[in-house]
C-alpha cells in the first residue's frame, strides 16, 4: 500500500536510530551482572510500544527477568494476532573477535553489526515499528498483542507459568514470531518447523585434587582425556548418535517432503566457502539441508578443565566438564532425551572416574501447518512484498516457547523471520541487513491485512 511505503520512507532514519538505542543496552540474560540492563531494556521496549500506538503496555515481573506486554485492540470482533519476541541477547564473548563493539551498533556494507541485531532485537522491533506504521496511517486490520520476554536465550524458564496465569490476557487467534531466517532475499522462505532442544552439562571427576602430571601421569586417569573419549563415543563411524533409543521415536520425513526440501536453492560450494571449510560433516545418508533442519544432532558447546592460562603448568586435573546440546525433531521429547542421555553417559563412565550429569533446559520440536489461514496469509504477504512466493523450509534452531503456545494457549504459530543463516547469531560480529529490517516492517502489515481478510 502506498500509504505504508510513504510512512516508511519518511521515517527510515528514525526507525534505525530507535533500534540502535535498544542495541546499545547489554541485555545479556545469562549474566547476573547485567540484571540492571535487563530491566532498562524492558523499560525501553515498553516505551517503544506506547510510542507505536499501544493503548496499554506494562512490565510484568517473573521469577527471573521481566516480560513486556502491550496491546492495541481496535475491535473485539476482529482477529487478534499475538506477537512474540525477546529482548535478551547472547553473551558477546569472545570480545576480541568483534571488529566493532558488540553493544556499539554500526552499519558497514549496509549491514547492522551488534549483539542482538538479528537475534532478536532487530526482528522483534520490526513488529513494533509495523504496528506504528499501521496505527499512524489508520490501517490496522487486526487486534495486536505483543509479548516480549527476557529469558529466551536461557531457556524461557518462567514463560510457561506466565502463559498459564495469563490465558485470558493472551487470548488470540494466532502467534506471529520473527526469530527465524530466510534462504535469502532473492529466495524468500517461511520456516514451517523448528527442532527441539535438550541441553546438558557433564562433569567427570578423577583424583580428589589436581596432581603433578609427572609424578602421577600414567598411573591416575586424566578426567580431560576420559571425558574426550566418552564424548567421542557418542557418535559412530557414520556420525550416527550412539545413545541407545535415541532415534526410536524420530518421525522421518516422507519421500515427497525430502524431495521438496532438497529442491530449495542451495549452493554447497558457496556454503563451504562462506564457512571457510573444505568439506561438510554429518550423519551419513542425508543432505546438508536435511541434516540442519530435519535430523537430530548432538554437539559439544563448551569444554573445560585443567590449566588454560598463559604459559605451561604440568597439571593432571581433578575435574573436566562440558556442555552438550541435542537438537530434536518431531517425535522426540526433551525430558525423555535428557533421561536417555543421562543413563547412557553414566553407563559408559569407566571405574577410574565418577560422573555427574545435569539437565539445564530444553524445548520441544514443532511443525507448523501450511494449509492454515495464517500460513496462507503470511505466504501472500511475503509474495506481495518480495514479488515471489515463499519456499517452505525447516529451521534447525529451537524456540521452546512455540510448543508451549500450542499446549498452554491452544495457538498455532507462524514463523515469519527475515534473518539469514550467515547473520552470525550467537557468534562474534552478529549482523542484520538494513534491507531485511525494512523489508520486515514492509511485509508484516500485509500479514495483518490478509489474515483479517482471509479469516472472515
Amino acid at each position: 500500500m502506498q500509504v505504508w511505503n510513504d510512512y516508511l520512507s519518511q521515517n527510515k532514519q528514525r526507525f534505525l536510530d530507535e533500534l540502535f538505542e535498544l542495541l546499545r543496552i547489554p541485555s545479556v540474560s545469562a549474566d547476573s551482572k547485567h540484571k540492571p540492563d535487563m530491566q532498562r531494556c524492558a523499560e525501553a521496549v515498553k516505551e517503544n510500544m506506547l510510542k507505536a500506538g499501544c493503548d496499554k503496555a506494562e512490565i510484568c515481573p517473573t521469577g527471573g527477568h521481566p516480560i513486556v506486554y502491550g496491546e492495541k485492540i481496535i475491535d473485539p470482533s476482529l482477529p487478534t494476532v499475538l506477537v512474540y519476541g525477546h529482548y535478551d541477547v547472547q553473551p558477546p564473548d569472545p570480545l576480541e573477535l568483534w571488529h566493532s563493539g558488540p553493544f556499539e551498533p554500526v552499519i558497514k556494507d549496509e549491514k547492522i553489526y551488534a549483539r542482538g541485531a538479528c537475534d532478536d532485537k532487530g526482528q522483534m522491533f520490526m513488529h513494533v515499528k509495523a504496528l506504528e506504521l499501521m496505527t499512524k496511517t489508520n490501517t490496522q486490520a487486526c487486534n495486536v498483542k505483543l509479548m516480549i520476554e527476557g529469558e529466551e536465550e536461557v531457556g524461557s524458564a518462567n514463560l510457561g507459568k506466565f502463559l498459564e496465569e495469563n490465558k485470558e490476557k493472551l487470548k488470540a487467534d494466532i502467534v506471529l514470531v520473527s526469530d527465524t531466517s530466510m534462504i535469502s532475499m532473492e529466495h524468500p522462505s517461511i520456516e514451517t518447523g523448528l527442532r527441539g532442544l535438550t541441553y546438558m552439562e557433564v562433569e567427570v571427576t578423577g583424583p580428589n585434587r589436581d596432581l603433578h602430571s609427572g609424578v602421577y601421569g600414567g598411573a591416575v586417569a586424566n578426567p580431560i582425556n576420559i571425558l574426550c573419549q566418552m564424548i567421542a563415543s557418542l557418535h559412530d563411524e557414520n556420525n550416527h548418535i550412539s545413545i541407545p533409543g535415541f532415534y526410536d521415536k524420530v518421525q522421518d520425513m516422507s519421500a515427497d517432503e525430502r524431495k521438496a526440501l532438497n529442491e530449495a536453492p542451495f549452493d554447497l560450494g558457496e556454503y563451504k566457502q562462506e564457512l571457510g571449510i573444505k568439506e561438510v560433516w554429518g550423519e551419513k545418508g542425508y543432505t546438508t539441508l536435511e541434516r540442519t533442519g530435519t535430523r537430530p544432532t548432538l554437539d559439544v558447546n563448551g569444554i573445560w578443565g585443567g590449566y588454560t592460562g598463559e604459559g605451561a603448568k604440568t597439571v593432571l586435573p581433578s575435574k573436566a566438564s562440558a556442555k552438550i546440546s541435542m537438537r530434536l525433531v518431531p517425535g522426540q521429547g526433551s525430558d525423555e532425551t535428557a533421561e536417555l542421555f543421562t543413563k547412557h553417559f553414566e553407563s559408559i563412565a569407566p571405574d577410574y572416574v565418577s560422573v555427574k550429569v545435569t539437565a539445564l533446559h530444553g524445548g520441544e520440536p514443532v511443525v507448523t501447518p501450511t494449509d492454515s489461514v495464517a500460513y496462507k496469509a503470511a505466504a501472500k504477504a511475503v509474495e506481495t512484498s518480495f514479488g515471489k512466493a515463499p519456499i517452505p523450509t525447516r529451521g534447525g534452531g529451537s524456540i521452546p516457547i512455540v510448543a508451549l503456545f500450542e499446549s498452554v494457549l491452544g495457538l498455532k504459530t507462524v514463523l515469519l523471520g527475515f534473518g539469514l543463516d550467515n547473520d552470525n547469531i550467537h557468534s562474534p560480529n552478529e549482523k542484520y541487513d538494513v534491507f531485511n529490517y525494512f523489508k520486515g516492517i514492509e511485509t508484516i502489515p500485509y500479514f495483518h491485512k490478509y489474515f483479517a481478510e482471509m479469516s472472515k
